[in-house]
């Protein structure tokens, strides 16, 4: 039997629940006798340990789910990189000159601004109507867009179709975040699902070349997307059996709505009432993730940082075709290959996390502010030595592109970018989904879009980058703006408590109603004594702590 809690109407215009006293699972307001038609029970969970609720899934069917949702990510991401292998087949079918403009990065271009802007608006709105929707509408959707791209007969054909699927593709990958904070409570538990998410977003865009390379070296490019499209396909059944929804509200309004249908004609989860629109809903959802781009610092500073690294990504899939096949003679598929060095970066840095965990969770000691809580800035450990090491593979790469060098060399410069790109990315999805746990989906898709901005556009400016700066300046400018936002987590490290302190989103973020409260109660106490303190002090005193 659900928990529920009866409020009347006159209670909801109010906006909130009082006086709710408990008899024996069914909790009542305090409120005077009236019309018992007006009276609402509230659907909740039937105490803490609820087997319906998310959180409180067995430990195999999580890992299930997210092991899922994870290689849905991969399947889903491959196309981005995919396409990229077949550019010379696509120039001689559809009578591309590229000598002086890489016009068939548009089709890269359409996938990545699709991929921007779905997320935006589609993640958040997965937050009020459930995970399993948003996965299997945009897996249909992105299965659906396949087909025209595959029987495209001209350009145009495969820059439009791409923008519909590179949208649906993000917007399956970006709910993953969400997923995992449905279904793993707490910072210890999200640890490894996330670190596994994160492998699998950078491993899923960085074998695209690889698969592509494969298809296209002995079938015509149109197989690129017809054997994609087979396999995901026949895969779409079994996740429609293993996958259930993980977005805890949408479970009790299901609940709540198989009540009614047994009687309890006033029964509704929380989440029902006063329920927006559609079209409302679709407005929250684009509007939260952009005020938050807007007024988060740690959105705006970790877009920044994440977009570039991302963006590296695909500028990769045409910088290394361009450095390897002039300097080592390789051909399409042997830079395929060497491609693959991103993805043993990202494994590498994905086996030597735990221990950036294991920093995290032993912060906990010293936590002044929240005693017992880890502290969120510990989740940047790694960031800084990784983004640093992304930085010198940039430089790596670059000075090591000399016909006189062994191919290997720069192939191991790359390898470093993967193993910091994973480590940028891992610390922002991270960071995040802690910060702003209940708006994790909004907050991650504000990232997104900023991601697949720079995906879009640095792969244009690749070929007059590296022709006119050359193979080492050109790497040697990019090192220079990494270099740059590597400052990003350092100051999160120093300053990130006062930050978070002024941050609405992230005191309102937590599940539980204890939680928030701990967090207003910390910050309060916290700005009380430090008007006490500046009232007794000289100002002088003050201004130097």
């Amino acid at each position: 039997m659900a928990r529920q809690a009866s409020v009347t109407d006159s209670d909801l215009s109010k906006g909130s629940v009082r006086g709710i006293e408990d008899a024996g699972g069914l909790c009542r307001p305090s409120v005077a006798a009236g019309d018992s038609s007006d009276i609402i029970e509230i659907v909740d969970w039937d105490g803490p340990g609820d087997p319906e609720n998310p959180f409180n899934w067995s430990r195999s069917y999580k890992w299930t789910a997210t092991l899922t949702t994870c290689f849905i990510s991969i399947l889903t991401g491959i196309p981005a990189g995919a396409y990229g292998t077949a550019g010379r087949q696509m120039s001689r079918e559809f009578h591309v000159d590229e000598s002086a403009f890489p016009f068939l990065s548009f089709a890269l271009v359409s996938w990545n601004m699709g991929a921007a802007i779905f997320p935006l608006l589609f993640v958040p709105l997965t937050e009020n109507t459930g995970r399993m929707p948003g996965y299997f509408a945009s897996y249909i959707i992105f299965l659906i867009f396949l087909i025209p791209s595959a029987l495209a007969e001209n350009f145009a054909t495969i820059v439009v179709t791409r923008f519909f699927g590179g949208g649906a593709s993000s917007v399956a990958i970006n709910i993953v975040g969400g997923t995992n904070t449905d279904i793993w409570k707490g910072d210890k538990e999200r640890s490894l699902p996330m670190s596994i998410f994160g492998l699998t977003s950078v491993v899923g865009i960085a074998l695209g070349p690889f698969v592509g390379g494969i298809i296209q070296q002995h079938l015509n490019w149109h197989w690129i997307y017809w054997i994609q499209l087979i396999i995901d396909a026949g895969l779409l059944p079994f996740f429609y059996f293993i996958l259930k929804e993980t977005r805890g509200d949408v479970v009790l309004a299901k609940r709540a709505k198989k009540l009614r249908k047994g009687g309890h004609s006033n029964a509704y989860a929380r989440s029902e009432l006063n329920k927006p629109s559609i079209p409302e809903a679709l407005k929250i959802s684009f509007m939260r993730p952009t005020k938050m781009l807007a007024t988060e610092f740690v959105v705006t500073s970790f877009t920044l940082w994440v977009s570039f690294a991302w963006g590296i990504l695909f500028l990769f899939q045409s910088s290394i075709p361009i450095v390897f096949e002039e300097l080592y003679g390789f051909d399409v598929f042997t830079t395929t290959l060497i491609q693959l060095a991103l993805s043993v970066g990202a494994i590498l840095a994905f086996t030597i996390n735990p221990l950036q965990d294991k920093l995290y969770l032993a912060s906990s000691k010293r936590n002044m502010e929240r005693p017992g809580k880890p502290i969120p800035e510990a989740r940047l450990y790694f960031a800084v030595p990784g983004s640093l090491l992304f930085t010198a593979g940039m430089f790596w790469y670059g000075w090591a592109s000399t016909p006189h060098t062994h191919w290997i060399i720069p192939t191991l410069g790359i390898g470093c970018v993967g193993i910091g790109v994973y480590a940028i990315y891992l610390a922002v999805v991270n960071y995040l989904a802690d910060a702003y746990e209940k708006y994790a989906a909004s907050a991650l898709s504000a990232a997104s879009l900023g991601r697949n901005v720079f995906g879009a556009f640095l792969p244009l400016a690749t070929p007059a980058l590296y022709r006119n700066l050359g193979f080492q300046w050109a790497s040697s400018l990019l090192g220079f703006i990494g270099l740059i936002l590597s400052f990003v987590p350092v100051v999160l490290l120093l300053k990130g408590e006062a930050i978070r302190a002024r941050s609405p989103f992230m005191l309102d973020a937590a599940y539980d109603d204890s939680e928030m409260e701990e967090r207003r109660a910390s910050i309060a106490e916290r700005h009380v004594v430090e008007r006490n303190m500046s009232a007794v002090l000289p100002w002088s005193e003050v201004r130097a702590m």
